[in-house]
């Protein structure tokens, strides 16, 4: 026999707010950021802030805590069509914390830079 569950919202157990996602493999965090002029979030999911900390350097906050510092983080970034920018984007090891995460970008050069775009996505388990 064929089930079929339709609802409009998944709340928690008291009913007064969303499930939260522990020990369930699901993106636990999500950024999408412009570094341009003055460095904004655009969208995301569990983080309070962003901070511009110079050229190529941006530190996300959670609003959550990660329960560790081994938690995966994935990022890419993006530019305006015509521009001729080849980068790369990522993080030092030691910029990985509990409670933030820093997002470094440079372009081939290794020049810093602040992108048009960048997007990351955080799997791992809150605290």
């Amino acid at each position: 026999m064929t089930s079929v569950l339709n609802v409009d919202t998944i709340a928690d157990k008291a009913g007064t707010g969303p499930v939260g996602l522990t020990k369930q493999s699901a993106a636990k965090a999500w950024f999408n950021f412009t570094g341009i002029g003055t460095a904004a979030l655009v969208d995301s999911l569990n983080f309070a802030s962003l901070t511009d900390n110079g050229t190529g350097s941006f530190n996300l906050s959670y609003t959550l805590n990660m329960s560790n510092s081994t938690y995966s983080f994935s990022n890419g970034a993006g530019w305006d069509v015509g521009v001729t920018n080849s980068t790369t984007s990522g993080t030092d090891k030691d910029f990985i914390t509990t409670s933030s995460l820093r997002v470094l970008h440079v372009n081939m050069a290794d020049a810093a830079y602040d992108p048009d775009l960048s997007m990351g996505s955080i799997d791992g388990d809150l605290a």
